[in-house]
């Protein structure tokens, strides 16, 4: 049996606003309304459902797989709308990409403080030999 994630709630101060930003920057299509969720497609069988929530929003992290070109595209409305972003989740390297596993990643932050991240390799998919190991990968290897 193929298990597939097909939704998750994220908590929004305005779902509406949150949901649209995340549509304009990654070029998806406009957010639906259904209930009280902002409802964000972002591929043919998962949604982020953006929701209204009271209180303090705790940050979660959503990475988007996307291929060279997307990225290009997307990374150039990062640095259009002149939002910090950073080569690493811990935001320690400002204003780079990461060239983890032979492809291009980077994180910024959404309108609630979610961190998001755009990759065009899956994590590990650089095996051992790719020039620059994503630190994950390389701190296994080392630590043997």
């Amino acid at each position: 049996m193929a298990v597939r994630l097909n939704h998750t709630i994220v908590a929004a101060r305005d779902n509406d606003i949150a949901a649209k930003f995340l549509t304009e920057i990654l070029g998806l299509p406009a957010p639906s309304l259904l209930g009280p969720f902002a409802v964000v497609q972002v591929s043919d069988d998962t949604s982020l459902d953006y929701h209204d929530a009271d209180g303090e929003i705790t940050s979660q992290h959503y990475a988007f797989l996307v291929d060279e070109s997307e990225f290009d595209v997307i990374f150039a409305r990062i640095r259009d709308r002149r939002l910090t972003y950073w080569a690493d989740p811990g935001r320690n390297k400002p204003d780079q990409i990461n060239t983890w596993d032979g492809g291009r990643g980077v994180y910024f932050n959404d309108p609630n403080g979610h961190l998001l991240e755009i990759i065009t390799r899956p994590y590990g998919s650089g095996g051992s030999t790719a020039s620059l190991v994503h630190p994950l990968f390389a701190e296994g290897r080392s630590s043997r």
